[in-house]
């Protein structure tokens, strides 16, 4: 049985009997909080085993949990996430995509719990790729360094709980979305001069990323506050600063409102200079009291 099999199964089966049958298919899960996103092991999506002992034990553990799945070539999914926000939704930038020939050959289609579609595609282990977010566009892709939920895991929203279910699955052979194409096309960004130097001293996203992960409860905050300061110094936008942070603060625990309120004022702060009370957070020490795990800065 296959990723598409599974899908297609998910709605008649529990959560725990579904993250069994992923376990069985070859996909690595992990258990996150009932009716949220959170993952509920130490290291989020990074402990994803596709070992059938493992995965029962979680679920013997937490009954009703939702199904966590790393994307990129860890399960050899990529996902594109069309989001909705008020009253703004990514279908009409993903759809002049698709007529483009830009997102073509997709795996299945998820309906998720905000009215938005996780739509998955190939990925090729050999040729990562990178999560990132064009938020104007309302368009996010998933692969190495994030993860998704899946059916037929439930969210807790203003309209009570809402499944993520299946909307379709392909029957044509699927084939790998190029991440930096669909980028370019439903976010073009005009050409900037930086100088050699300018880049080569900015802190990696990545490496502060993979750090922000690892944060744990009491440490989690400041923490973020910290990496989203240094990116702010580096000429980081909010929105590029959220998407290269968000999902790892998810993974340490965070909720989404709270990431995106700290590494607002976080921008705000680094922005205006060393003043201010929330000041000692943008210090280039780490605030965590583990200065040595903190990313090699220049």
């Amino acid at each position: 049985m296959g990723i598409s099999e599974v899908l297609l199964a998910a709605s008649q089966l529990s959560t725990r009997e579904t993250a069994l049958a992923f376990g069985r298919a070859g996909i690595p899960v992990f258990p996150c909080v009932t009716g949220g996103k959170r993952p509920l092991t130490l290291a989020g999506f990074h402990d994803a085993s596709r070992d059938i002992d493992q995965v029962r034990a979680w679920w013997a553990r937490w009954p009703g949990a939702n199904i966590g799945m790393p994307t990129g070539s860890e399960s050899g999914i990529d996902v594109v996430d069309v989001d909705v926000k008020d009253t703004e939704t990514g279908f009409a930038a993903f759809e002049r995509a698709r007529a483009a020939g830009v997102v073509d050959g997709e795996l299945a289609r998820v309906s998720t719990p905000s009215g938005g579609m996780h739509v998955y595609f190939r990925a090729i282990p050999a040729r990562p790729q990178r999560c990132w977010q064009a938020a104007a566009a309302l368009v996010d892709f998933r692969g190495n360094g994030g993860y998704v939920i899946l059916p037929p895991s439930t969210l807790t929203t203003v309209n009570g709980r809402i499944s993520y279910r299946v909307y379709s699955l392909s029957t044509a052979d699927s084939k790998p979305v190029d991440a930096v194409a669909l980028r370019n096309f439903i976010d073009p960004r005009p050409p900037h001069s930086a100088s050699k130097s300018a880049v080569s001293t900015s802190p990696e996203p990545t490496r502060l990323a993979l750090w922000v992960s690892k944060l744990h409860e009491g440490e989690r905050n400041k923490g973020l506050f910290w990496a989203a300061c240094r990116l702010t110094e580096a000429g980081f936008a909010p929105a590029a600063i959220e998407a290269s942070l968000a999902l790892a603060a998810q993974t340490a625990g965070l909720p989404e409102r709270e990431i995106a309120a700290t590494i607002r004022s976080a921008s705000r702060q680094a922005a205006a200079g060393p003043t201010g009370r929330e000041s000692q957070w943008c210090d280039r020490t780490a605030p965590t009291g583990r200065p040595g795990d903190a990313p090699c800065l220049s």
